[in-house]
Order: structure tokens, then sequence, then C-alpha cells
């Protein structure tokens, strides 16, 4: 933002200290329209360059030369460099999760929520109805409060545990 202007900064514009994208994540500050327009009016992507740097970037093969990622990727880029920061929303790491989750044997998709319920049930992905079944039992006869000598304290346990099945039993991978 500009110092002295009210309005919003809605236009990035690379900080003078840039770093590199490897690293960790590129600072911006923040312009407004009209000051935006001035500050690319001025910007020299060169500038503090030496003859040879600016011959080396204008070069027709400049940039070929660096490792590219590999392309069988399994649908998602590997996360960069600097995602070990904190992310507790899981905005960032969600993406990179969904590619390494384990897949089922006979093929059928499970949705997030079937994943979620599977691990509320301590369940493996490529489980089959059969045992689905029998674990949901065991684990209703460990919470249920009539088994624990009327102790309620597993109740929200046992309700996991419920709407969990409920969810896994309407799935397209146990139909």
């Amino acid at each position: 933002m500009e110092p002295g202007c009210d309005a919003p900064g809605e236009f990035r514009a690379p900080h003078p200290a840039g770093a590199s994208f490897r690293d960790q994540p590129a600072p911006y500050r923040w312009f407004c329209l009209e000051h935006v327009r001035a500050f690319n009016a001025r910007y020299n992507y060169f500038a503090g360059m030496s003859v040879d740097e600016i011959n080396a970037a204008q070069r027709p093969y400049a940039g070929w030369e660096t490792e590219t990622r590999a392309f069988a990727t399994g649908g998602a880029d590997r996360p960069p460099a600097w995602a070990d920061f904190a992310d507790p929303l899981d905005a960032i790491g969600a993406r990179f999760r969904a590619r390494a989750a384990a897949a089922r044997k006979d093929g059928r998709p499970l949705s997030e929520a079937d994943r979620r319920s599977l691990r509320v049930l301590g369940l493996a992905a490529d489980v089959d109805r059969r045992a689905l079944r029998e674990r949901y039992a065991e684990l209703v006869r460990r919470y249920h409060p009539d088994r624990n000598g009327g102790d309620r304290s597993f109740e929200r346990q046992l309700q996991d545990v419920i709407a969990a099945y409920q969810q896994l039993k309407g799935a397209a991978a146990f139909a």
C-alpha cells in the first residue's frame, strides 16, 4: 500500500527485495489501481543486474537448463520446498494428501467422507463389506453404555461410530 492512499490494495506487485519461489513464498506489496499503474510504469526487471546477467537472462534458451519436475506425479504436483509452514486450515496440504490417499484394490471410488469414516472405524481403504460390519459390531459393543456399566463417557465415540457406519453402508464402494 502506498503511504497516504486510502484506496484498497487489490493489485499485487513484487517487493523490491524479492525472494526465489523455490525457497519461500515471494513477498508482494499491494496497491490500488492508480498506484499499481505507476509502479508498472517505473518497474525495471533488469535493475541491479550486470551486463553479463542481463545477457544471460535474454538468451533464447535461458531457463531451459534448469531441472524440471517429472510429469508422472499421479495428478498432483509435489509440494514446494517451503511447504513445511503452518497450514492450520489445511488449505494447501489437502491437495497433496489427496494424491497419496490409498486406493481400493477393486477400483471402486472413495469420497473424502468415506475415508474419514474409515479412519473413525480404524479400517483400511480396501476393506470389504463383511469386515466393515464386523468392525462396526465390535465398536458398538465396546462403546455402548450397557456394556460399560451405564458409563456414558463413551457416548460421543459411539455416535461417531454409528455415523461412520451409516455413511459407509450407503457408499458406492460398499454396494
